[in-house]
């Protein structure tokens, strides 16, 4: 601890050299929040790094699941922290504006918890194909394998492009493969399971079914503030859900919803008051043309019904009756 605190620490200078020359205003909230969690655990750790870092005989075989928890914010150095944090800035900044603080939050939760399952169970199975227990014993800490997580969905949302590592014109659908052989060659302390977990995660989230089952749960969670509710939005064909919908604004057509979902684009009507429900004719509401004509008809007969004899008070009269209505109307 008193190293940390009184070394060098020339990573955490290089870090705040970098902070600064972004800019604290131009890092969104959850990504500066996620680095300065993981600066707090490494100069005050929860625990000691043996006892954070997860392996298959910690946790599985020890029961000691807070590993899970632990590991992904806890590194071994201040290098390999600023490494992490500086990857997680540029990561952070695209994604979080991309999809909005409270998804980002939401998948940064997941794929911590996720990476650390993924890897156990890789290294289970490497145990068990290779007879060698060693694998289990492997004990990996630190944020990366989360960050090859991101970056295969940074790559997803942002396809295209190339990077350049070692001088190498790699295109960003490969990069991270490429990143995750060259690093274990490179470092070989580095862990490639731990950085594999990442990126089947990410995998899981772009082409898998792991971003609907996000929304599924996140939708038991919150619906426009409402536990279990269902969500009142905008279609073309009119309201759908339960409560008081609120009006489509003419300005965006169809496109404009007032549902705020998880990963969906949510787009802000002109004006913040939320007006009522706008009227709406009662032949036309919700029904067909043939229903509508009906309607129209039956609205005729009973208004000629008004002048004539009195107040109708049948509703709705039998196609005999409408028949027979329409030729004393035209015999009147």
């Amino acid at each position: 601890m008193r190293n940390r605190l009184w070394g060098s620490n020339l990573g955490l200078l290089l870090l705040a050299c970098q902070v600064f020359q972004l800019g604290i205003d131009n890092i969104p909230h959850v990504t500066l929040a996620t680095l300065g969690l993981n600066v707090y655990l490494f100069l005050f750790p929860a625990k000691p790094l043996l006892q954070t870092c997860l392996s298959v005989r910690e946790a599985y075989w020890y029961r000691d699941w807070s590993r899970l928890l632990l590991s992904p914010f806890h590194h071994v150095d201040d290098m390999h922290l600023y490494f992490n944090m500086a990857s997680l800035l540029w990561k952070g900044i695209k994604l979080e504006r991309k999809l909005g603080g409270a998804w980002f939050a939401y998948l940064l939760s997941v794929f911590s918890l996720l990476t650390g399952l993924v890897y156990l169970l890789l290294e289970t199975g490497l145990t068990h194909m290779t007879e060698d227990s060693s694998y289990s014993l492997q004990c990996a800490v630190g944020f990366s394998g989360v960050l090859f997580g991101l970056k295969v969905v940074n790559n997803h949302y942002h396809p295209g492009g190339a990077t350049y590592f070692m001088e190498l014109h790699i295109a960003n659908r490969y990069a991270c493969w490429v990143e995750l052989v060259l690093i274990h060659f490179m470092n070989p302390g580095t862990s490639f399971v731990g950085h594999l977990a990442g990126i089947l995660v990410g995998l899981l989230y772009t082409t898998g079914p792991l971003k609907r089952l996000m929304k599924t749960c996140a939708g038991f969670v919150t619906s426009n503030g409402h536990y279990g509710g269902q969500q009142t939005y905008y279609n073309s064909s009119g309201y759908s859900g339960y409560g008081m919908p609120y009006p489509p604004n003419p300005h965006y057509g169809q496109q404009s919803f007032f549902r705020r979902q998880y990963g969906a684009p949510y787009r802000e009507p002109y004006d913040t008051a939320m007006p009522s429900a706008p009227s709406q004719h009662p032949y036309t509401a919700g029904l067909s043309e043939e229903e509508q004509y009906a309607a129209a008809v039956r609205a005729s007969l009973n208004d000629r019904g008004s002048h004539t004899h009195g107040t109708y008070t049948q509703s709705n009269p039998t196609p005999e009756e409408i028949r027979w209505r329409r030729l004393q109307r035209f015999n009147s």
